[in-house]
């Protein structure tokens, strides 16, 4: 650091970003290669709606070195749906919403696997493989939604709601999830929420959602924590209406994490895997989903014939997952995720439960 100058808050992490390179720079040639893009054209194919020529020329090193790597290290990739292409398309052994890849995760054989996705994915994947290696590329990718959430919070609610089951989404902490009953997933919420067998249940975190399940399951009295997602609490109704009225023969595609007054002005709400299978079924001429960026470039090669517009939200936690990243945690083995043992044991039957409970109803 040079006299005199005060070094920014930022310095130290720029610092390990140039240490980072430099030691993939040792071991990889990671140059921009057409010569490596050409040869990866099968995965090119995946994405090459949004994602141009040169980026690929720039991301086929990367590409190339992780499925290397994956091999030696008996690793899999599980990517969320929210991941980038490159990543989704390029990389990942199993791609899904939360409850896909939860489901997954209790099948994986290999020795390590890498989360791409945010931190309570990972812990999840530890939650479900105790015994296995669980990386996430890396470890200040969060959640806003489950941060919102204690265990403290859930015991604040069960003590104003004696006797209520807490189903809390997969969005959250081991240790909120250890102090649930059942987790659940925008996918199953409804579900999970109706086998419940009391009059009221508590839904944690999500607001938003427990306010649209409540609407599926008029039967039950469903009571909420106060938290959001960043990304589909900033939609308004007035966004929808606005577009609609510029573009009215748009199909208006909304995640149940959206504001009520949101859903209802949309023609459909589901979850991720939802939404990919409805715009599959229905294949709209044009379609608006109203969730995250990467959704709609994750699923535009598949259905060439449909046209995704926007708007959307981008969320900054999973944009910090990147393919250096990948790369960086496969090769050093560094961001393995723990959970404490006991916590992980009373979080796995808050986990194993939904999922039971999912495969039950799906028979």
């Amino acid at each position: 650091m040079l006299d005199g100058l005060k070094q920014p808050e930022e310095f130290p992490l720029l610092l390990d970003q140039i240490a980072l390179r430099a030691e993939l720079a040792d071991h990889y040639d990671l140059s921009p290669s057409i010569e490596i893009a050409e040869a990866n054209a099968h995965l090119y194919a995946r994405m090459k709606r949004t994602v141009a020529p040169p980026d690929w020329a720039v991301f086929a090193p990367y590409v190339a070195a992780i499925n290397r790597l994956k091999a030696e290290r008996s690793a899999v990739i599980l990517a969320h749906n929210y991941m980038t292409p490159e990543i989704y398309h390029g990389i990942a052994d199993v791609v899904g919403d939360s409850l896909q890849l939860a489901i997954e995760a209790t099948r994986v054989e290999a020795d390590v696997i890498v989360q791409c996705g945010v931190h309570f994915m990972a812990e999840t994947s530890k939650i479900l493989n105790p015994a296995k290696t669980v990386l996430i590329p890396d470890p200040e990718a969060g959640c806003s939604l489950a941060e919102s959430i204690t265990p403290e919070g859930i015991a604040e609610m069960r003590a104003r709601f004696p006797g209520a089951p807490v189903v809390s989404y997969v969005n959250t902490t081991a240790e909120v999830k250890a102090a649930s009953d059942i987790c659940c997933t925008s996918s199953n919420a409804a579900h999970i929420v109706a086998a419940q067998e009391a009059d009221t249940v508590i839904m944690t975190p999500d607001k938003y959602l427990a306010q649209n399940v409540a609407k599926q399951v008029p039967g039950k009295r469903i009571v909420w924590w106060d938290g959001a997602c960043i990304v589909h609490e900033r939609f308004t109704a007035q966004d929808l209406r606005d577009f609609r009225s510029w573009n009215p023969e748009t199909r208006i595609i909304a995640h149940p994490e959206c504001p009520p007054e949101v859903v209802a002005e949309a023609d459909f709400s589901g979850s991720t895997s939802g939404i990919i299978d409805y715009v599959e079924r229905e294949r709209p001429a044009k379609a608006m989903l109203v969730t995250e960026c990467s959704m709609a470039a994750n699923i535009s090669d598949a259905l060439p014939e449909i046209d995704f517009v926007g708007p959307c939200n981008m969320c900054p936690y999973m944009k910090k997952i990147t393919l250096e990243k990948v790369l960086w945690s496969l090769h050093t083995m560094q961001g393995a995720v723990e959970v404490d043992p006991e916590i992980a044991t009373k979080a796995r039957v808050a986990v194993q439960r939904m999922i039971d409970l999912s495969r039950k109803l799906a028979a």
